[in-house]
C-alpha cells in the first residue's frame, strides 16, 4: 500500500535563502547557547571537513553552478533566477563538455550526479551524469514516519465523527505541542479510505483516512486522554526517549560542525547531512550525545 506521509513535527530543516544564516534558519542575533547535556566527557568538536581517501560520488543529483568565479558543487541553493549557490570549489569541470545546463546573466548551472576525488576543500570531477540520464530509482528511498502503535482489534476507526474534522485536527496538534514531554507529531496517511478518494477529490489529509501520531516522553495515557478531548479519529500516542525541544537543541548545536548542509529532529533522532564524513563525525556525535541519538549522512559517499 502506498503511504503518503505528512510530517507535522517542528523540524529544523534548512531552506535555501540568499545568505548562509538564512539558509540555515538561524537568527544571527539570537542566543543559541545550548543547555543539552553531553554523554560523558565532552569530545573535541571536529573543526574541518575530512578528506576522502578514495574516489567519492554524490549521493544523488546535485547542482553545479558557476557565477563567474569558478564552478561549485552546491550545498545551499537559493531559488532565484539565476540561482545563487554556496558550496565546494570544483576542478576538472568544463561547461562545454556538459551542455545540459542553463546559462543566464553570466551564471551557468545544471543538475548532475558526480564522481571524483575530495581533498577536504576541493572536489575534482572525473565523471558527471546529467539529470536527464540519471536513474532516479537508484536513489535511496526516504524512510517513512509510520505509526508505531499496533492496530486496534476493531481496526483504525473513528471514535467520534463530529471531532474528526480539519478544525479538530488543527486543535489536536496545538494541544499536542503543549503536552508535558512532547516529542513530536506526524500524520500517517495509510488507511484504506485514502486509496479510494471520491471522484474529483483527493483523500490526502482527509481527517477520516489518517492516523494522528503523537510521541511523548512521559504519561502517554494522560496525553491520549487530553488529545481525545479534541480528536475523534484514529490516534496513536507513543513513548519517546527525548523531547522535541531536546532534539531541536542538539540539531542547532550540530549546525556548527564543518560541512553541515541540513539538520532536522524527528522520530527520536537528530538527522544531519554533511558534505563528507569518513566516519569521524558520526563517531564524535556518538561519543558526545550517545549512540543512536544523532545520524550523520553525507552528500559525498564512497564511489562504487
Amino acid at each position: 500500500m502506498e503511504r503518503t506521509l505528512v510530517a507535522v513535527a517542528a523540524l529544523l530543516a534548512l531552506t535555501a535563502c540568499s545568505t548562509e544564516d538564512q539558509m540555515r534558519g538561524i537568527d544571527a542575533g539570537s542566543d543559541t547557547t545550548s543547555t543539552a547535556t553531553p554523554v560523558g566527557a565532552p569530545a573535541e568538536r571536529p573543526t574541518t571537513v575530512p578528506p576522502a581517501t578514495g574516489p567519492v560520488a554524490t549521493d544523488g543529483l546535485v547542482t553545479v553552478l558557476d557565477d563567474g568565479e569558478g564552478p561549485e558543487l552546491c550545498t545551499f541553493v537559493a531559488e532565484s533566477l539565476p540561482p545563487q549557490c554556496s558550496g565546494t570549489p570544483m576542478t576538472g569541470w568544463d561547461w562545454a563538455a556538459h551542455p545540459e545546463h542553463e546559462d543566464q546573466s553570466g551564471t551557468k548551472w545544471g543538475s548532475f550526479a558526480l564522481t571524483g576525488t575530495f581533498d577536504g576543500t576541493t572536489f575534482a570531477v572525473t565523471e558527471a551524469i546529467p539529470a536527464a540520464l540519471y536513474d532516479a530509482m537508484s536513489e535511496p528511498a526516504t524512510p517513512d514516519l509510520e505509526t508505531p502503535c499496533e492496530e486496534p482489534a476493531g481496526g483504525w476507526t473513528m471514535v467520534d465523527p463530529a471531532t474528526t474534522t480539519q478544525e479538530a485536527m488543527d486543535a489536536t496538534f496545538a494541544a499536542a505541542g503543549r503536552l508535558p514531554g512532547y516529542a513530536g507529531a506526524w500524520i500517517d496517511q495509510s488507511l484504506d479510505a485514502a486509496d479510494e478518494p471520491a471522484p474529483g477529490e483527493a483523500a490526502v489529509n482527509d481527517p477520516t483516512s489518517l492516523i494522528i501520531n503523537v510521541a511523548v516522553t512521559e504519561d502517554a495515557a494522560g496525553a491520549e486522554a487530553t488529545l481525545r478531548e479534541t480528536w475523534g479519529g484514529a490516534l496513536c500516542v507513543s513513548e519517546a526517549a527525548y523531547t522535541e525541544a531536546e532534539l531541536n537543541e542538539i540539531a542547532m548545536e550540530l549546525q556548527e560542525l564543518p560541512g553541515v548542509t541540513s539538520s532536522s529532529a524527528a522520530d527520536d533522532v537528530v538527522q544531519i547531512a554533511v558534505l563528507f564524513d569518513d566516519g569521524s563525525l558520526q563517531a564524535w556525535a556518538d561519543e558526545t550525545y550517545g549512540e543512536g541519538r544523532v545520524a550523520v549522512s553525507s552528500v559525498l559517499v564512497p564511489a562504487g
